[in-house]
């Protein structure tokens, strides 16, 4: 089926273009000059405005057509791809990549909605299971092909190809989408919740902007302030949604879903996974290019067992999860841990020389974990989730994982750049492990009490958003 392959290689862009900028960092600095604040926001800055625009651009795609979103989405990320590929400053180039993002949020959530509604239900389950191999293969892809690009250096262009590139791809995509994409009418017309999105995003930058700018500044009284006015904002915020949804509203957070423990620990499970994950990733880049002087395509092999082998735990967890439920990505996390014990012990007393094998074990491990942990990570929170608040839920749970992935990359990595001041980049880089390894220590217990909620008598009132159920595993 055409369509399949068209809606997956849109979902691989995005996904390649949030993990190929980790490789091609170190040469956006040299050549742009990028302090370490504009290094974190080139990569925290597409989560970000992905993570803002990701609801309104599924219930644009409700409103105006899946095919219609889906073009102009791609239309637009290819020329903010472009954007990207021709900055020539870290201000220029953190704007193109929150244009990029955003644009992004356009074009990804009619993905999901082309499969749903386009391809016969005998063979969803089978296009579900190669979305989620697209997802994974894009962040290998991300990492190996960026490494190639940039060794490459394609045309003379440096770092910059690694977005330019997109302009080719994008172009062939739009051409074949337009002739095979179905001209459908979803027949639902949801309201967007305009001011929930800019109170939730508002309350969220509040906290994430002085992480990522204050250490850099000096921590001026500015960021203290605005650290000090996230909280009251993000409560005013839920404050407006509890009233939205009381008037018969579609808001941008289901106050009663948040009330359910079992989608609330979910969701503080998936928070404290993707936070590590990016975070983590982000400081390793850094570290092996920077620090150990690696090239970007050796940069990108240290990545490639985690990668492979996450999607092979993936596999093997997902067969495993209907057996023995949320016990395995208790496993799979302890399996991460140890992975991160083991990344934290190796920088700080192994000798640069012999670090390679010593890190692509510790990489290894780290990716066997995450790979079980994986495919509970949708189902788990949405157990017993009524249909009818299905996709709320699911949006509510993609914006907490990218919100996370912000967070993670604005904490750990400021904490790095914070002690690669006095220290050395691979000490820097183990005392970041550390926190990585408190992520995700926080994430097992979390999913220890999520099993707890799941197996306990479901409450008396039929329907409730929270009511528990077994855990299901990812498609």
């Amino acid at each position: 089926m055409p369509l399949l392959p068209v809606v997956l290689a849109a979902f691989f862009m995005y996904g390649f273009d949030g993990n190929v900028v980790n490789v091609a960092l170190p040469a956006i600095r040299a050549d742009l000059g990028a302090g370490q604040a504009a290094l974190e926001l080139v990569v925290a800055g597409y989560v970000f405005s992905y993570a803002t625009g990701l609801v309104p651009g599924g219930r644009l795609g409700d409103i105006l057509g899946h095919r219609r979103m889906f073009l102009t989405g791609m239309a637009a990320f290819t020329v903010a791809s472009v954007l990207c590929g021709l900055s020539q400053s870290p201000t220029q180039l953190v704007l193109a990549r929150m244009l990029q993002g955003l644009t992004a949020a356009a074009m990804v959530p009619q993905v999901l909605a082309l499969i749903t509604t386009a391809v016969p239900a005998e063979g969803r389950a089978r296009a579900l299971a190669w979305f989620g191999v697209t997802g994974g293969l894009s962040g290998v892809c991300g990492q190996l092909l960026g490494g190639v690009l940039l060794d490459g250096d394609l045309f003379g262009l440096g770092w910059r190809a690694v977005f330019l590139v997109n302009l080719p791809v994008g172009l062939i995509v739009l051409a074949v989408a337009s002739a095979v994409l179905p001209r459908t009418a979803t027949g639902r017309r949801p309201a967007p919740d305009g001011i929930g999105v800019l109170a939730v995003s508002g309350s969220l930058a509040l906290a994430l902007v002085p992480l990522v700018l204050g250490r850099e500044a000096g921590w001026p009284l500015w960021a203290w302030a605005m650290l000090a006015a996230a909280v009251p904002a993000f409560l005013a915020a839920l404050r407006w949604e509890g009233r939205l949804a009381a008037r018969g509203g579609q808001p941008l957070l289901d106050p009663e879903l948040l009330r359910g423990r079992v989608f609330r620990t979910g969701l503080a499970v998936n928070a404290a996974f993707m936070a590590f994950f990016a975070g983590f990733v982000f400081v390793i880049s850094l570290t092996v290019q920077t620090g150990f002087g690696y090239s970007p395509l050796r940069s990108g092999l240290v990545f490639t067992p985690m990668a492979v082998l996450a999607m092979a735990g993936s596999l093997t967890g997902k067969r495993l999860l209907p057996r023995y439920g949320l016990r395995v990505p208790v496993v799979g996390g302890a399996v991460t841990a140890l992975g991160l014990l083991l990344t934290a012990l190796v920088l700080q007393t192994v000798d640069q020389r012999d670090v390679l094998s010593w890190l692509l074990t510790a990489m290894a491990l780290t990716g066997i974990g995450n790979g079980l942990v994986l495919p509970s990570l949708i189902g788990a929170p949405m157990a017993g989730i009524a249909p009818e608040r299905a996709g709320t839920a699911s949006g509510t749970l993609s914006t907490t994982q990218q919100f996370a992935s912000v967070t993670g990359v604005a904490v750990i990595g400021g904490s790095y750049f914070a002690l690669l001041d006095h220290h050395a980049p691979a000490t820097a880089a183990a005392a970041a492990s550390w926190l990585a390894l408190a992520a995700v220590l926080a994430m097992i217990g979390l999913t220890v009490r999520l099993s707890r909620a799941t197996a306990a008598p479901a409450p008396a009132p039929a329907g409730a958003s929270g009511a528990p159920a077994p855990a299901a595993a990812r498609p």
